[in-house]
């Protein structure tokens, strides 16, 4: 029986840059390093996002950008906060994808290495409310 989500890794270029990227963005808690130690495919860093596991892994950016993306939740009133917090980064910020009225709101934007995350404010139940209602 799956448990949930294990977690997830980000290949990048830069582990530094990836790490003040996490942290900056995200107040992720670095939790290890394996520094010139590799005991998988290439050096990496473990953080932990509200709990959850996070690893970066030293390699090639994506070559290209796509749609998928992770979406971590947000509280609606930190919205401009972090919104702050992405755009002081100097990171790539995307128009949000077009919304119905009452649904929540995103924080779309890219990191160094291509990859596409979300900042929503929002919950499935709530989601699925809003399409019910039409």
């Amino acid at each position: 029986m799956i448990e949930g989500i294990s977690h997830v890794t980000f290949i990048v270029k830069d582990l530094e840059l990836a790490t003040r990227f996490f942290k900056q963005i995200f107040d992720a808690e670095e939790v290890y390093a394996s520094g010139d130690d590799t005991f998988s495919l290439s050096r990496e860093k473990f953080f932990l996002i509200g709990g959850q596991w996070i690893a970066i892994m030293e390699g090639e950016s994506l070559p290209t950008r796509t749609y998928n993306h992770t979406a971590f939740k947000i509280p609606e009133a930190d919205f401009e906060t972090y919104q702050a917090r992405i755009e002081q980064l100097g990171v790539d910020v995307r128009p949000p994808r077009p919304r119905v009225e009452g649904e929540s709101r995103s924080l779309y934007f890219y990191d160094f290495d291509n990859h596409l995350f979300e900042l929503h404010t929002g919950t499935l139940p709530e989601r699925l409310a809003r399409y019910k209602r039409k």
